[in-house]
């Protein structure tokens, strides 16, 4: 046997080994997953609201999952948001933008990256945004920036709080500027919903990044966060070759950003809700007293102005 026949036996092998090997879809359809001690079932990790009862990891969920545990199963309604023109810039790399979008809407079971929905949390009307960082890796393009555009208006016409889960890398390459200028719509539309005296609770996911962090997610009048995500716009590895030293092992996590104060408080899944219904109760109850107070000054006035006429 020659080297030559050595060598396509030997490529043979190599094929029927990697053929063995389990694809993405038969990883995703799957009842396991891992974790930090190796293989854990799917449903025990939902049983923990997704979360690893050894180390803690808070994983990567849906927005319907999100909104689950927000608001309880089937107590919330999901809100359809406009869909602008696809693939605008007719996008082909190794595949067609149309053709990864496909993909994404099959797998999310979502027309775009982002979903607004209503629902009650102790007792108060909300109106919520989540990112599903499996759409295409949670990026903002024309659709996704229109949903959170629509959540706010939602939110402005019938006076709910806004509470909203970012989490992606930043904005969509495949739409170029297009995504990029919705860096700017959505810090208008925020802008538009403060102006309105409406509480604006913004609750980091991992990961959360790039334009993502750069416009809307920074924005809010009170910063949760899940324990262990990330929160950047530059990678790490970009900074540490910028300012030329070693960052520490939790640079860029929640807990780091909360002692530099750009998170409020970190907290566990399971007391989000309960964390979001208790500052809904003291933010609206002060836009309350605020209102009250304005409207007692208003009726002194009126009764000043007519004791003088």
């Amino acid at each position: 046997m020659n080297w030559l026949t050595k060598a396509i036996n030997f490529g043979e092998k190599i094929k029927k080994v990697l053929r063995k090997r389990p694809s993405k879809d038969d990883i995703a359809n799957s009842d396991w997953t891992s974790c930090c001690k190796g293989p854990i079932l799917k449903k025990d990790l939902e049983n923990n609201l997704w979360v690893c009862n050894l180390c803690g990891k808070h994983h990567r969920i849906s927005c319907r999952q999100r909104f689950d545990i927000v608001f309880g199963k089937n107590s919330y309604q999901i809100l359809e948001s406009p869909i602008p023109t696809e693939d605008p810039l007719n996008w082909v790399d190794t595949k067609s933008y149309k053709d990864r979008l496909k993909i994404a809407r099959k797998k999310t079971n979502q027309n775009c990256a982002v979903m607004i929905a209503k629902g009650k949390i102790n007792g108060i009307e909300v109106t919520a945004g989540a990112i599903n960082f499996d759409f295409i890796g949670g990026s903002v393009g024309a659709a996704e920036g229109e949903a959170i555009i629509y959540g706010v208006q939602h939110a402005i016409d019938n006076q709910t709080p806004y509470l909203f889960f970012p989490c992606g890398g930043g904005q969509r390459m495949f739409e170029s500027t297009i995504a990029l200028a919705n860096m700017t719509r959505t810090t208008l539309a925020i802008n538009e919903l403060k102006n309105n005296n409406l509480p604006y609770i913004v609750c980091f996911t991992d990961p959360t990044a790039g334009g993502i962090t750069a416009s809307f997610a920074m924005l809010g009048d009170i910063h949760l966060a899940e324990p262990g995500c990330l929160i950047a716009f530059a990678g790490k590895r970009v900074i540490q070759a910028t300012v030329k030293e070693e960052l520490s092992s939790d640079f860029q996590t929640a807990e780091f950003v909360e002692k530099h104060g750009f998170v409020d408080r970190v907290v566990h899944r399971k007391d989000i809700q309960k964390e979001v219904g208790k500052l809904l109760s003291i933010l609206l109850k002060k836009n309350s007293d605020i209102h009250l107070e304005n409207l007692n000054e208003t009726s002194e006035t009126n009764i000043q102005t007519r004791e003088a006429s």
